[in-house]
């Protein structure tokens, strides 16, 4: 994740992040409290999509809740045994990402990783469908995959991550 972090004089301070799938947000925060939260289009960084205004005390309650202080997610060890350590992950393809605008048969996936390919949901799309061999892979697509936890760890790797992650 990339942070670019600016004073704004007389208003407060400005923190502009993008996210390692190429997200951006901007979070200003007011010197008398105010946070403003905008989320931009992917595709053109001028373009906002939404915006949200938070006061200090929602603000707070908003980041305990991100930070995991109201829910904790389980671990996926608590899963794994239900399912004789086979797991089912969502997964989003981020940008650079080597399988971008490969078919699942070109990269042959089940052979090279024993995972399945589950479900694709296509990122200008609503729908999920079941894909095939010739189901083109892209950026922002959210694939869902199956597999043991090594298995899915490797594909995610090799495949669908970018290999130049931002810190």
């Amino acid at each position: 994740m990339n942070i670019r972090e600016s004073e704004l004089p007389g208003i407060g301070y400005k923190f502009e992040i993008i996210t390692k799938n190429q997200d951006k947000l901007v979070i200003v925060i007011h010197d008398d409290g105010r946070r403003e939260i905008y989320h931009f289009d992917a595709e053109d960084y001028d373009e906002v999509l939404s915006s949200s205004t938070f006061n200090d005390s929602e603000s707070r309650q908003i980041a305990g809740i991100l930070g995991g202080m109201a829910y904790k997610p389980k671990d996926l060890e608590t899963i794994d045994f239900a399912f004789d350590d086979v797991i089912i992950e969502w997964y989003k393809v981020e940008p650079n990402a080597p399988a971008v605008n490969k078919t699942i048969g070109e990269i042959d996936i089940r052979n090279n990783f024993g995972v399945t390919v589950i479900a694709i949901k296509k990122k200008k799309t609503k729908k999920s469908h079941n894909p095939g061999p010739d189901t083109v892979i892209e950026v922002g697509d959210t694939l869902v995959i199956s597999g043991e936890r090594s298995q899915l760890k490797e594909l995610i790797s090799k495949l669908l991550s970018n290999k130049e992650r931002m810190i």
